[in-house]
């Protein structure tokens, strides 16, 4: 989630001061991506740098305001209509802890996925539950009550997310079965055995292999 695009599509809303823009950003996705004070006013100080956006004025209570310029409009537009990059994904620490336990000493890598699994779908009958209430409040408020429309779409990505994990997680187990059967029906050939050693050449017959003698010089 990019926390800079996200302040700047809360201030196209109208003028907001940090606290503000924190408590409507984690309404808007249920606490999902937790953000303090201060990286909030860390960011939209960077943004009012790059122009982005600018202070005006305070509140009632001397909060400072900040509003958006032209540039980040559109800077705003550009990321909406931008599909996100899925060609880079983002480090996955499951993906590389069940990578790393692949072989592994002393790790049982099905107690791990199974593990996982629990808490995967866990996770995923918790969310379904926060969507029967998210649903229940869109209906009881209708559909302009962006807030909790903007919540239902961040579970429902989080509960199709866990699904596919869990699917994920039964594919590892089965390959590994398969794997494993498939050794125990193969089993590793015997290395083949040493080659025998080269013959001894046979000298022809009446060669005694002695070398040959110098003739005997004479002398007068």
């Amino acid at each position: 989630m990019s926390i800079r695009h996200g302040l700047l599509a809360l201030l196209e809303r109208g003028p907001r001061y940090g606290s503000q823009l924190r408590s409507e950003f984690e309404s808007r996705t249920g606490s999902t991506w937790p953000l303090n004070v201060g990286q909030v006013y860390t960011t939209l100080s960077r943004l009012e740098r790059d122009g982005m956006v600018a202070q005006q004025g305070e509140d009632g209570a001397g909060h400072p305001l900040y509003v958006i310029t032209d540039e980040g409009r559109a800077e705003l537009r550009t990321w909406f209509e931008r599909p996100v990059d899925r060609t880079s994904p983002a480090r996955d620490e499951l993906a590389i802890k069940l990578a790393m336990a692949v072989g592994a000493s002393g790790v049982d890598i099905r107690a791990v996925i199974q593990s996982q699994r629990r808490h995967t779908v866990k996770a995923m009958q918790d969310y379904t539950r926060l969507k029967a209430r998210a649903l229940s409040a869109v209906e009881d408020t209708g559909p302009q009550q962006r807030d909790d429309v903007a919540w239902l779409l961040v579970l429902e990505q989080l509960i199709f997310q866990t699904e596919a994990e869990a699917r994920w997680l039964d594919h590892c187990e089965a390959r590994l079965i398969r794997l494993s059967a498939a050794a125990r029906q193969d089993p590793v050939p015997d290395p083949a055995p040493d080659p025998a050693p080269a013959p001894v050449p046979v000298p022809p017959a009446g060669d005694t292999g002695a070398p040959d003698r110098a003739p005997r010089r004479t002398t007068h």
